[in-house]
């Protein structure tokens, strides 16, 4: 009971401090590719399709119902997928008669990106960049001091903060981003807990 009241303590002075803050969404990567084609041209339009994909694939999975999702992205057209990119970089560049190769660098845009989603009846957890939706999470234990431990484990993995606000022996109450429920949902999951959507809302126990 002593470690708790320590953890009581310390979740009231970061409360109080203000120094508590969220990892935020940021949808790019990078991807190496190399294609031979009959012509140097298809291999580089071929390059940059595989790299879309690729970036898309990665920076999304995380926020996204993953089966849903990969049949979506396995059917849609380039040009469709073109109009998720805001911005793009190549680095390394090389290209011969029928090869081209190259580390390709993308920014996806965020609305763009959501927008896609929604019309194509994938649940997603992006945010708004306009306003960061949050959303509560209702936390029941059976062994406070394991499972609270264990809880900011997977919060240092995933490099987020568990936004407590409030915290008893056996039941905790947080409040998350949105933008880090997908993240946070696939680290509880591997680590034994069970959870259900509750209104919106996530309730967990273990």
């Amino acid at each position: 009971m002593k470690v708790l009241k320590h953890i009581l303590l310390a979740v009231s002075f970061c409360l109080l401090t203000g120094t508590m803050s969220f990892a935020a969404v940021e949808l790019r990567g990078t991807a190496s590719v190399s294609i031979t084609s009959d012509t140097s041209a298809n291999a580089k339009n071929m390059a940059f399709d595989e790299a879309r994909r690729q970036i898309i694939s990665d920076s999304l999975r995380q926020y996204v119902d993953v089966s849903a999702f990969s049949g979506l992205l396995k059917n849609s057209k380039s040009v469709e997928l073109m109009n998720l990119i805001s911005a793009s970089s190549i680095d390394g560049e090389q290209v011969s008669d029928t090869t081209y190769s190259a580390n390709i660098s993308m920014t996806l845009d965020n609305d763009a990106v959501r927008n896609w989603l929604v019309n194509n009846n994938v649940q997603n957890w992006l945010p708004d960049n306009e306003a960061q939706d949050m959303f509560a999470i209702f936390v029941s234990m059976s062994n406070p001091m394991l499972n609270w431990g264990e809880l900011n484990a997977i919060a240092r993995s995933e490099k987020i903060d568990l936004g407590t606000k409030y915290l008893s022996a056996n039941s905790a109450t947080l409040s998350l981003p949105v933008s880090v429920r997908g993240a946070f949902t696939i680290a509880i999951r591997e680590a034994g807990w069970r959870y259900a959507n509750q209104d919106g809302n996530l309730r967990i126990w273990k």
